[in-house]
């Protein structure tokens, strides 16, 4: 008789191209699947413990926790068993069914057809559990959640393919049973040695002991060789301590990187970390990481962010984001404390003092860290400091400088590229360290083509008597670099900074000066470049404003529902005009942001400048289509800037129009 229970369902539909990536990309270090199934076992008696501390009948009649490793070599199979929280039937199909979640489509997306560069890109999108078909070809789960009565257990199997199998069946532990089916090409797994040793290299820091069967020599007969017997006792194979929690100078740089990749589940190390006792009002141990890669859904806000917390080494809860600032979210890690309660809640962390110290001591710990990743340093890491290699002291020094240049400033390009616009959230979240945050921000300048420049960089650089850091910001590179309001800035050799990032120009709302320089954007109120305008430039310019006046005025009437106001510009070089606005108001691109993520946000007049000089603006006096040049001057100012005509169709009527 069929099992009624028995049910076919299929997995998303990019899943069989990503299960085939697992499958290949992964190849050459495929022994990874242990250590992801180790850290997903071990997760799950986290949460079992977490969820006992209010409700202890979850331990039923099993309060010892471990993960037991066992392999048969004739079914050639190979199981991992968890005592841990389990899956209920619909947990197993929401949560072995559905890979990456809500980023498979984004995940496929950014697939490059590069094997190595798609392998570590899986590690950013939880896919831990399907690398165990790197080495089998079928997997079979069982499982039964905490609490559940045992005829509520539940069986899932796949292939690996398109589609997965899941029924009832009745299981008496709580917890989960993976059986891996292996492929003809993984005998080496079904080696106690070899297992042994992938858990010491992978999985030694678990806090939790893994088991394996004792294993003896049994003499062979008649001449024929002996073999590995089991003993049906068992023996942990791993330290069973948490990293965090040893001596620094005890821990190895290999065993820090794999921690991270066990609690990331990421495949690539991390850029930094750092491992510190804590000691004080508040005790509490922090081990930080700096990933070198942003995970997909670093910009989902209903995605939980920070690191995992504990206390008194009993885990509590993953995500602990009142433990480090939003726009440190990016930071990996383990913060576990002594002084919090054991069923400490996320509503009693935001308002605990203690987590409150927490918080301020961790996140200077990361910027800390951010800040030896900036300089160029020449010293050796000191143990439990995730830092640079020490350069070859045998090099000549110009080799040496450059080879230290080299890797630190490429190391902190490559975090900057990840997380940087993440990390100028910080000057509107974290006034207590914004000159810090200041002084990590990097960018473009019209005369630099690198992301590298920083505030410090800029004020070095500038001309004798500029006594304002200039900016601009807009959507592209490209539009930045082009843009007419530079234009005076580049005839003048000035240096302007080019912001390009989405949360520039919100951010900068929060930071008007930089160690006593003012910030000034091009793009805002008139250019009043001080002593670098001489005289004769000054009174040019107040020439041109006064016999232009009935101009202005005929233009601002023409104009009266785009521009708030018409003026004669003192920016422009080569382009008619452009548009720019005043002082404090908030600027165009900033309202378009708004206004495209369906945000409120006022209709703004910007102020339209033209240039004097310029042929198209001279022809305008006289001319019988002057109200049509005129729109067309306000229109072109705009599209220069990013922006859009209210009516593109009839602008495109007046361009047609006077060119016929």
């Amino acid at each position: 008789m069929a099992d009624s229970s028995k049910t076919k369902l299929p997995f998303q539909a990019e899943v069989a191209q990503l299960l085939h990536l697992v499958t290949h990309a992964l190849y050459s270090n495929k022994e990874i699947f242990l250590r992801e199934l180790i850290s997903n076992a071990s997760d799950a008696c986290d949460k079992l413990r977490f969820e006992a501390l209010d409700h202890p009948e979850l331990y039923e009649d099993q309060p010892e926790l471990d993960v037991r490793l066992t392999f048969d070599k004739a079914a050639r199979t190979l199981t991992l068993t968890d005592k841990g929280i389990g899956l209920s039937r619909q947990e197993a199909i929401d949560n072995l069914g559905t890979i990456a979640k809500s980023g498979t489509k984004d995940f496929m997306s950014k697939l490059s057809g590069d094997q190595k560069a798609d392998a570590q890109l899986i590690g950013q999108f939880g896919v831990g559990f399907y690398s165990g078909f790197i080495v089998a070809d079928k997997i079979s789960v069982e499982s039964r959640r905490a609490g559940l009565p045992a005829d509520q257990g539940v069986h899932w199997v796949s292939g690996g393919a398109g589609d997965f199998e899941v029924n009832d069946i009745t299981r008496a532990e709580r917890g989960t049973s993976i059986t891996l089916h292996l492929r003809d090409d993984a005998d080496e797994y079904l080696n106690a040695w070899k297992l042994k040793q992938i858990v010491g290299k992978y999985s030694d820091h678990i806090s939790l002991p893994i088991l394996m069967e004792k294993e003896e020599w049994k003499e062979g007969e008649n001449d024929q060789p002996g073999d590995m017997v089991k003993t049906g006792e068992w023996e942990t194979v791993n330290k069973a301590n948490a990293l965090w929690s040893c001596p620094k100078k005890d821990i190895s740089s290999e065993q820090y990187e794999e921690f991270y990749k066990s609690i990331s589940h990421d495949y690539e190390a991390p850029l930094a970390w750092s491992h510190n006792r804590v000691e004080g009002s508040t005790e509490y141990t922090q081990l930080l990481y700096i990933p070198a890669k942003a995970p997909f859904d670093l910009w989902n806000r209903d995605k939980g962010a920070g690191v995992k917390l504990y206390v008194k080494r009993v885990f509590i809860m993953d995500d602990a984001e009142a433990l480090l600032p939003s726009y440190l979210r990016f930071v990996k890690g383990v913060i576990d404390s002594a002084d919090l309660p054991l069923n400490v809640s996320r509503e009693l962390l935001q308002e605990s003092r203690d987590v409150k110290a927490i918080r301020e001591g961790s996140t200077k710990r990361v910027l800390s860290m951010l800040e030896d990743l900036a300089k160029k340093q020449k010293t050796a890491p000191e143990s439990g400091e995730g830092k640079i290699d020490v350069v070859d002291k045998n090099a000549t020094p110009a080799a040496e400088a450059a080879a230290e240049y080299a890797d630190e400033s490429g190391k902190y390009a490559k975090f900057y590229a990840e997380f940087g616009a993440v990390l100028k959230e910080g000057l509107g979240e974290d006034m207590g360290n914004r000159d810090r945050i200041a002084k990590l921000l990097r960018f473009a300048s019209s005369t630099n083509d690198g992301v590298s420049m920083s505030f410090a960089d800029y004020k070095a650089r500038m001309k004798e008597g500029q006594d304002a850091i200039y900016y601009i910001t807009a959507d592209t590179l490209a539009g930045a670099r082009n843009s007419p309001q530079l234009e005076v800035f580049k005839k003048k050799g000035i240096e302007v900074l080019l912001m390009t990032d989405r949360v520039d120009e919100w951010a900068l709302n929060y930071l008007t000066e930089f160690d006593g320089t003012p910030l000034q954007s091009v793009a805002k109120g008139a250019v009043d470049l001080g002593k670098l305008q001489d005289e004769a430039e000054k009174k040019t310019a107040e020439e041109a404003a006064e016999s232009f006046k009935p101009m202005l005025e005929k233009l601002k009437e023409v104009l009266k529902d785009k521009a708030e106001d018409v003026r004669v510009t003192t920016r422009l070089v080569d382009s008619p005009a452009c548009l720019v606005v005043q002082d404090g108001g908030m600027s165009t691109q900033l309202a378009r942001m708004l206004k495209q993520a369906g945000q409120p946000a006022p209709d703004l007049k910007p102020v339209l400048e033209v240039n004097a000089e310029h042929p198209l603006v001279k022809k305008l006096e006289g001319s019988a289509h002057f109200a049509d040049l005129a729109n067309i001057l306000f229109d072109q100012a705009l599209l220069a800037e990013g922006g859009l005509p209210a009516d593109p169709a009839a602008y495109v009527r007046r361009v047609n129009a006077l060119l016929v």
